[in-house]
């Protein structure tokens, strides 16, 4: 299996340290606003890295850091007047639901930075032992010049990162490079030998990794825009501490653009992924996101979305066919099939998502195919095929149950395409709203009004309502 590694800059064969065993952080969230479609690109890609690993046979230890202490969660809390934790437990939460809505697999180990203070004074206490850092009226900073190797993840010299560094400056700095370790905090700072205050970012990351996972680690992960400051600084204050190297293999994401531009909080130009689930099913997200190679941008677009919720549907179709011509119980082990190499070789290529995809689609014409030639021996195939396959890339094939609230939030998205509704029908709640509106469809089948039949059924079949047409009345099922 090979990788690329941002580090050499280069495709690597990947051997974990212990031959069987594999260790994995990932950068996790700042939990102070809602997630985007950015995270959803983030954490569905390194889900998906999780997933294979595991399913190559490898033992997985995946740590995803939870950041609750930051100047943003600090601004947000000020704004509401309440407290960082009752903002971090609060967005923590969301993100958590939101993860688990995408069937994003939850870690084995997902650490707090509040409750890992105790290893990062340790590892500061470290570095100003070892005069890598510097305590001023009450903060720490880590010497940056005097790390030699500053700047080889990034690939940039040390002149050029003065010139664009993205630091905060102070009067209290040796120079513009060195980033805070430690920042004075009398308000909402925790003890430490350098009076009350909190953690700097970066120093979250090592300390969390080092506790859980050890000095030196398989593979760290996270999105492009993490290699500098965040990534650089992680293996600078790592180094100097653990007097080893940090990190074999670093994987970074691709971001998720709109209009070309990365999307990101800052420039307001996100989609919540709460906004995503209102208008397309968790599969289709994560077929939109790996039909692109996961260190490539990705543009959002709705034609995007539309063309991967097709595609899921016909794998969806397929899958339900098969297994109703076959019986859940009868699937094999198909672990030394053509189409299981065949997609194995593609993802030991950096992760090859878009020829994974194409094994699966042939396997799905094929499957297609044994249930219209009534063939039962090669459904059972074709259907055990799919149902591995689908499950290492992350997809959950068991048909979705919304509540009665999750299906009021989508119906409301084409409520606004609909000026016939009065609004009192608009405040029916779920199913009512659904009876309603096929209620007035079938006035428009009486007058013969097909357009707006069709427009209606188009509506419907967006928000995964299937209706069915027989002489006298018509049905409706969920997909």
């Amino acid at each position: 299996m090979k990788l690329f590694n941002t580090f050499s800059n280069s495709l690597e064969e990947f051997k974990p340290i212990n031959e069987n065993k594999v260790t994995m952080y990932v950068c996790g969230p700042t939990v102070y606003d809602y997630p985007h479609l950015g995270h959803a690109r983030c954490y569905i890609t390194w889900d998906m890295l999780y997933r294979y690993l595991k399913f190559k046979g490898y033992d997985v230890t995946y740590c995803r850091n939870i950041t609750d202490v930051d100047d943003k969660i600090l601004k947000k809390a000020d704004e509401e007047n309440t407290t960082a934790e009752v903002i971090s437990r609060r967005y923590y939460e969301i993100f958590s639901e939101s993860m688990k809505k995408l069937n994003v697999l939850k870690p084995e180990i997902e650490p707090f930075a509040t409750k890992t203070l105790g290893e990062m004074i340790s590892i500061i206490k470290d570095l100003i032992k070892n005069e890598y850092a510097y305590e001023t009226d009450g903060d720490v900073y880590f010497r940056v010049k005097k790390f030699k190797d500053y700047g080889k993840l990034s690939k940039q010299p040390i002149e050029d990162l003065v010139a664009g560094a993205r630091v905060e400056t102070s009067d209290k700095k040796e120079d513009v490079l060195d980033f805070a370790l430690w920042k004075r905090d009398e308000k909402f700072g925790y003890p430490s030998p350098w009076g009350k205050g909190r953690p700097g970012w970066h120093i979250e990351c090592s300390a969390m990794s080092r506790k859980h996972l050890g000095r030196t680690i398989d593979i760290h992960a996270g999105g492009a825009d993490l290699i500098f400051p965040h990534h650089e600084n992680e293996i600078a204050q790592s180094e100097c501490a653990n007097g080893c190297k940090f990190v074999n293999y670093w994987l970074h994401n691709g971001f998720v653009t709109i209009n070309k531009e990365k999307m990101s909080k800052s420039l307001k130009n996100f989609v919540t992924i709460d906004d995503m689930l209102a208008n397309y099913d968790s599969n289709t997200i994560r077929l939109f996101i790996i039909t692109n190679h996961y260190r490539m941008p990705v543009e959002f677009s709705s034609e995007a979305l539309d063309g991967a919720k097709s595609g899921w549907k016909r794998i969806q179709t397929a899958i339900n066919e098969v297994i109703k011509f076959t019986g859940k119980d009868k699937l094999i082990d198909v672990k030394d099939t053509e189409e299981i190499k065949n997609f194995m070789m593609a993802m030991d290529e950096d992760l090859n998502t878009s020829k994974a995809l194409a094994v699966i689609f042939d396997a799905v014409t094929k499957a297609n195919k044994s249930v219209n030639d009534k063939d039962l021996n090669s459904a059972v195939k074709y259907a055990s095929i799919l149902t591995v396959l689908t499950n290492v890339m992350g997809f959950n094939v068991e048909k979705e149950q919304l509540t009665e609230k999750e299906l009021q939030n989508r119906l409301e998205r084409i409520i606004d395409n609909m000026d016939f509704l009065t609004e009192e029908d608009k405040k029916l709640y779920g199913y009512q709203l659904i009876d309603r509106i096929i209620e007035y469809r079938n006035e428009a089948r009486k007058d013969k009004n097909w357009t707006i039949a069709d427009k209606v059924r188009n509506l419907l079949d967006s928000i995964n309502i299937i209706l069915k047409d027989t002489k006298d009345f018509t049905s409706w099922e969920e997909k």
